[in-house]
């Protein structure tokens, strides 16, 4: 049943439900990382090229070519990039985007990086019930299975939405981490209800991401203000400081966005600077969640 009360109208129990259905738990963060490193940096890409006007319905040749950049043009100087600097990345790709271009992602797993759920075709989950989601998230665990030969174990939903069902499905798919969410700049537990799941949550940040920096809506007010170089000294600062406090620097980018000649050269910038320190750890998503897993375990491990 709908609540139809407005919310300066509800009381406790229902505003406190809200905020308590999806919560952060315990930070896990190890004294140290991997080899000793004292910064963890997990670099994603999400290679959702042709499903974002797909989703909207759009089928015209003009936005569906911006999203074949991102896959014909993209993509390989990405991997080329990441190649120079043997620096592994998570690409979390929607199912349609690797079922138009399978052998991409062939080659992210032959290029050693991990291969996550991003959705079917970037639906918008906050408009879809349960069993739709459910549905459709794992069909594309299965997609993604069947194209690259590994089950991904982590999920980052479309747009990082996050509706009243979507923490139950991830844990139903036995999924191992998300990255979806914001309640903290380090990996922590996510609760259901005060309840804890075990479910690492590897959080994102817009200040981390290039969308909305860099985008571009011809027929809209949405345009790219943020010269290129600007994020450079911005995600800079940011790892400087994770380092600083020996946590994790998250970064999420787009192939059709930041894959273009000049802002290409601020991810180079940024990747060698970051590569210049002796006391990095670069891993994938997945790694990050495995090593922050171990936090739960020596802390007696989830319980319900």
């Amino acid at each position: 049943m709908t609540d139809e009360r407005e919310p300066w109208q509800w009381d406790e129990p229902t505003w406190r439900g809200h905020v308590e259905r999806v919560r952060a738990g315990e930070r896990l963060v190890p004294p140290t990382w991997p080899g000793g490193a004292r910064v963890a940096v997990a670099i994603s890409f999400d290679p959702d090229h042709e499903t974002i006007p797909l989703r909207d319905g759009e089928t015209r040749p003009g936005k569906l070519a911006q999203g074949e950049y991102g896959s014909r043009v993209a993509a390989p100087r990405i991997l080329e990039l990441l190649a120079e600097y043997s620096v592994p990345a998570s690409f979390f790709m929607p199912a349609v985007s690797a079922l138009l271009h399978p052998a991409e992602v062939e080659a992210y797993v032959a290029g050693g990086h991990e291969v996550a759920v991003h959705g079917w075709i970037h639906e918008r989950n906050m408009l879809l019930g349960r069993d739709d989601e459910l549905d459709l998230t794992l069909r594309a665990l299965e997609v993604l299975e069947r194209l690259s030969g590994v089950r991904p174990v982590g999920i980052r939903t479309p747009s990082w939405d996050f509706s009243d069902n979507t923490l139950a499905i991830i844990e139903q798919l036995g999924l191992r981490y998300d990255s979806s969410l914001m309640a903290d700049d380090e990996p922590y537990e996510l609760l259901a209800a005060g309840r804890r799941t075990g479910i690492v949550e590897i959080p994102v940040e817009w200040i981390r991401d290039d969308a909305p920096y860099l985008m571009m809506d011809r027929y809209g007010a949405l345009r790219p203000y943020t010269p290129p170089r600007a994020l450079l000294e911005l995600w800079r600062d940011e790892f400087d400081a994770a380092r600083a406090e020996g946590g994790l620097f998250q970064l999420t980018l787009h192939p059709h966005v930041i894959g273009h000649r000049s802002r290409l050269v601020v991810l180079r910038e940024l990747i060698a600077y970051i590569a210049s320190h002796d006391d990095v750890w670069f891993a994938t998503h997945a790694e990050v969640a495995d090593v922050a897993r171990t936090r739960l375990t020596s802390a007696g491990g989830p319980v319900t």
